[in-house]
């Protein structure tokens, strides 16, 4: 068993949201139907889900899935969105995480899977937030090599079906691409 250290992805991320103004949330994202806003509302709840994910405890409200909605973060939303990503983190370092069935957004999954689903959550919008902000991004060469290790079997086109609306359709990848950019191509994002 692989334990994933979601750590350095989720300073990226908690950095990225502590960043974000109250004027930059109504930004557009590379997710078509997120703004900034709804953008970082589904990052904190994703963050509670897959902690609860790791903990095998459920989490009331996240059976519908995670989505994102601006209207929904309170005064001191960054401070929050911030801890519960480094409860993130934490819950998966534990190995007791990665045993057994889990469930997350409503689906039953194996803890690895699991915990594999919320790092490539972690990166991808890590990316997402990154770009829509215009700055810069980085995750670790472990860390797009673990979510490309996720996304691979998904991104074929026997796995189409499979694909559901979490992911936008695959693109072609550039001859020469980073690691990142074949993960962000596989994911439906030109990076």
């Amino acid at each position: 068993m692989t334990i994933l250290d979601l750590g350095p992805a989720t300073a990226t991320l908690r950095e990225l949201v502590g960043s974000v103004t109250d004027d930059q949330l109504t930004r557009p994202t590379p997710c078509p139907a997120y703004t900034v806003g709804d953008l970082v509302d589904h990052v904190g709840g994703l963050a509670v889900a897959f902690v609860g994910a790791a903990r095998k405890e459920p989490v009331p409200g996240s059976e519908q899935g995670g989505t994102g909605d601006a209207s929904r973060l309170e005064p001191g939303w960054r401070d929050r969105i911030a801890h519960d990503l480094d409860l993130l983190a934490q819950a998966w370092r534990e190995p007791s995480a990665y045993d057994g069935m889990t469930a997350a957004g409503g689906v039953d999954l194996p803890g690895d899977v699991a915990a594999a689903v919320a790092l490539n959550e972690v990166v991808v919008h890590g990316w997402d937030l990154a770009t829509a902000l215009g700055r810069p991004y980085a995750a670790t060469d472990a860390d797009v090599a673990a979510c490309l290790s996720f996304a691979r079997p998904f991104s074929t086109p026997e796995a189409a079906a499979e694909r559901g609306p979490a992911f936008g359709p695959v693109l072609p990848v550039p001859e020469g691409a980073t690691p990142l950019v074949e993960l962000l191509a596989l994911l439906g994002r030109r990076g």
